[in-house]
C-alpha cells in the first residue's frame, strides 16, 4: 500500500520503526526515484544517514514503520547528514541491490507537445552561525572594610604593703627619722597593629559552552496541483 501524497509530505520529522517497531530514528528528507516518493533519509545521530524505502511503508500512530528489520537499514547506503542533493543513478542501483528490490519504471511520458507541470515547494532549512555576545572582563579593586578584634595588653599596677616591725626582728631595722622616698619603674604594653598582604586564592575567567534549544516560528509555501479533467474522460478505477 503507497503512502499518499498528503502522508509523504507530513514525513519530516517523524520518527521511523522497523517491522517489529524497534526505534530506528526520524526521518531527515524525502528522495524520488522515477518521478516518485521512493526513498527517506533517516536522522539517527550520526555524520551518515542510511536510506529507507518507502516502498511497503506505512505510517502506524504517528509514526513511519519501514517493511525491514534494524540492522538492515542502519547498514543501508547512506548519505551525508543535511545534504539535498538528488541521488545519482549509483546511489539508487545500490540501494535497490541492499533492499533485493526491483528497480521501479519511470512513469510514463505525456505526448510531445505537452509539458510537465512542476509542483515546488519550500523547505525550512535550519543552521546556527556563531557571532560575538560581548566581552567578559574580570577586575579587582580594593575595598576598605571595619575590623574589630581584641589583644591581651600588660601592665603594672602598684600596691602598698605594710609589715609590722616586731620585737624579734627591731634590731635589724635602723630607726631614720626624716624625708625619704621609694621609685619603681612600671611597665605597661600598648596595643600594636601592623598589616601583611598574603595571597589568598587564584581567579581566573573560564568558559564552558552550553548547548539549548531554541524555538523557530517561519512559514513555508508548497504549491498545490487540482486537476479539472471533464467526467468523460477521466480514467475509471
Amino acid at each position: 500500500m503507497e503512502l499518499t501524497e498528503q502522508q509523504v509530505r507530513s514525513l519530516y520529522g517523524k520518527d521511523v520503526q522497523d517491522r517489529s517497531g524497534a526505534k530506528i530514528g526520524s526521518v531527515r528528507q524525502v528522495w524520488a526515484t522515477a518521478g516518485y516518493p521512493a526513498w527517506v533519509s533517516l536522522r539517527t545521530g550520526g555524520r551518515q544517514e542510511p536510506m529507507a524505502p518507502l516502498g511497503n511503508a506505512q505510517m502506524m500512530d504517528g509514526q513511519l514503520m519501514v517493511a525491514y528489520d534494524k540492522a538492515t537499514v542502519t547498514s543501508a547506503p547512506s548519505v551525508d547528514a543535511g545534504t539535498d542533493i538528488p541521488l545519482d543513478a549509483e546511489q539508487t542501483a545500490r540501494l535497490y541491490q541492499h533492499y533485493q528490490m526491483q528497480p521501479r519504471q519511470a512513469p510514463q511520458r505525456v505526448p510531445q507537445g505537452h509539458e510537465d507541470l512542476i509542483r515546488s515547494e519550500e523547505r525550512l532549512r535550519v543552521g546556527t552561525e556563531s557571532q560575538p555576545a560581548g566581552k567578559a572582563v574580570l577586575r579587582k579593586h580594593v575595598v576598605t572594610e571595619n575590623v574589630h578584634t581584641t589583644v591581651p595588653v600588660e601592665h603594672d599596677e602598684v600596691y602598698v604593703e605594710r609589715e609590722p616591725i616586731t620585737a624579734e626582728n627591731a634590731g635589724q631595722v635602723r630607726a631614720d627619722m626624716g624625708e625619704s622616698q621609694q621609685e619603681m619603674p612600671l611597665r605597661a604594653e600598648r596595643p600594636v597593629v601592623a598589616k601583611d598582604r598574603v595571597p589568598v586564592e587564584r581567579v581566573h575567567l573560564a568558559k564552558n559552552e552550553v548547548v539549548e534549544d531554541q524555538p523557530i516560528d517561519d512559514q513555508v509555501r508548497h504549491e498545490e496541483v487540482e486537476a479539472n479533467i471533464p467526467e468523460s474522460s477521466r480514467r475509471r478505477r
